[in-house]
């Protein structure tokens, strides 16, 4: 078995500034182009495919220099609509897109940014301590059992992870994290990860196979049959996912718990010369919430930045829940051979809007990063960035979009309408361009006991991140005003 992870090129754009990110990515066909310039007016979200969805195969290498978008949706469909006739009674027209938001049994997989107001501030913003970086790093040490999947940033569905022996699509992924720190000086560790990992599941996900709402409340014990259990695998033998490395870096904002958002510290902006028109640098982006400790879950968004920064690209995204198991030195124990908790991703059912809706508590840390400026330009050294943290409390109201048309059943929905992915396990993953034309990439984790974890990073339109927040919501379930 052959890990799908591509290297790096070192198609970066010529720049002072350092781009972090992991050296390795997984890259699929699927792509989900948002247009971003330093005009917000001229922003728009185009979505795109190269029809080629097995990921054993390599997807079209496009040019770049045209700047008239030859495969967008909006041009394919803007042909067939002059190929076609009139309708009849009227001149009425469907909103251009493709076609999503409702899965085959109603739920929503996509949808526009959910509305949130303020109703009171029960804390206004104060300063905190910054996290202790190595009560960090013995956080996020350990033995880490889990599982993981790939879902398409067009429609949220789950995508093959690998081709498997039978040529058949492989959807599901059971992981073994080993993660320890190294002291690299006196005075710093490095945090090192190693993941091995297996795939399994020809089937796809079960809830949005099935063809009623009656057949989702039949006895589920029988799924469980259908897939190997992660004990049937010798996963320290198996292929490497992933082997890098983490050290207190400036695009890294971590917390105490273990949670964390690692990305660049700028994303390229600006005009591109004609030399390098088909350079295309490509940033990770990785969050991890981390629930009572011992479980967490890390999503990775895969993003592709052209033109400037004008041409935002979302490749892949990665979601993965763990649980510990042990520490990184006591891995050989019996401990590590507990059956894992966890079901595999295609057998979770998905949150959706409405359970999100209403009032919550929400409990926020934000950094703020400080550059140093000279004449007008942004300096970055190889040292870590100072961060300013600050806290705040407060009582917001979450709401369903504007426009029902997201929810909307055999609806067009226009690509600008599609922010959110709404993934099972009550996993939301988001990548938005606000009015403002801030880029906003973030992730939430919803439980059923009404806690709702959020990791959102900023980044401002010349490139550099804004902010970095840290959320824990509670949802309000009172019925009365509190005196």
């Amino acid at each position: 078995m052959q890990s799908p992870l591509l290297h790096f090129s070192k198609s970066f754009v010529s720049s002072p500034f350092p781009y972090l990110g992991f050296h390795n990515t997984l890259l699929l066909p699927s792509i989900y182009n948002l247009r971003r310039s330093n005009t917000v007016s001229d922003r728009r979200i185009i979505a795109n495919s190269n029809g080629n969805s097995r990921p054993g195969n390599k997807p079209k290498s496009n040019l770049k220099g045209n700047k008239d978008n030859v495969w967008s949706v909006d041009n394919e469909i803007a042909e067939k609509e002059k190929r076609k006739s009139k309708p009849k009674g009227g001149s009425r027209r469907r909103r251009r897109g493709k076609r999503l938001g409702r899965g085959r049994i109603g739920r929503v997989l996509v949808s526009r940014t959910m509305l949130i107001e303020i109703e009171t501030i029960l804390q206004t913003q104060e300063p905190v301590i910054k996290p202790n970086w190595r009560t960090f790093a013995s956080s996020v040490s350990g033995i880490w059992k889990g599982v993981g999947a790939v879902f398409s940033p067009i429609t949220a569905e789950m995508e093959p992870l690998e081709i498997g022996k039978k040529n058949e699509n492989l959807y599901d992924c059971y992981t073994l994290s080993k993660i320890e720190a190294l002291p690299c000086s006196s005075t710093s560790s490095e945090i090192q990860r190693k993941i091995n990992w297996v795939t399994l599941n020809p089937h796809g996900e079960f809830f949005q196979n099935v063809e009623s709402e009656e057949e989702v409340l039949v006895d589920q014990s029988g799924l469980e049959s259908l897939l190997p259990k992660f004990e049937s695998f010798n996963l320290k033998a198996s292929d490497v996912m992933e082997e890098d490395s983490m050290e207190d870096e400036p695009g890294l904002v971590y917390f105490e718990d273990g949670s964390y958002s690692r990305g660049p510290v700028t994303i390229p902006v600006g005009e591109v010369s004609e030399s390098n028109y088909y350079l295309t640098p490509t940033f990770k982006f990785e969050q991890c919430l981390v629930k009572g400790c011992h479980k967490r879950l890390r999503v990775v968004h895969t993003i592709e930045f052209a033109s400037g920064g004008a041409d935002i690209q979302i490749m892949r995204v990665g979601v993965y829940e763990e649980q510990w198991v042990s520490p990184s030195n006591y891995e050989d124990q019996s401990n590590n051979d507990a059956p894992l908790e966890l079901k595999p991703f295609s057998q979770r059912k998905r949150t959706q809007p409405s359970e999100l809706t209403g009032s919550w508590k929400v409990f926020e840390v934000s950094a703020t990063p400080i550059y140093r400026v000279e004449e007008d330009l942004i300096e970055f050294t190889d040292e870590t960035i100072p961060y300013v943290y600050l806290c705040t409390e407060a009582l917001k109201r979450r709401n369903l979009p504007e426009t029902s048309v997201s929810f909307g059943e055999e609806e067009m929905v226009d690509m600008q309408d599609v922010s959110v992915m709404w993934l099972p396990g009550g996993v939301t993953a988001f990548v938005d361009v606000k009015k403002d034309g801030v880029l906003c990439v973030g992730v939430g984790w919803y439980s059923d006991e009404g806690i709702n974890l959020v990791m959102e990073r900023d980044y401002g339109l010349d490139g550099n991140l804004i902010e970095v927040r840290s959320k824990s919501e509670v949802k309000r379930r009172w019925t009365e005003e509190p005196k």
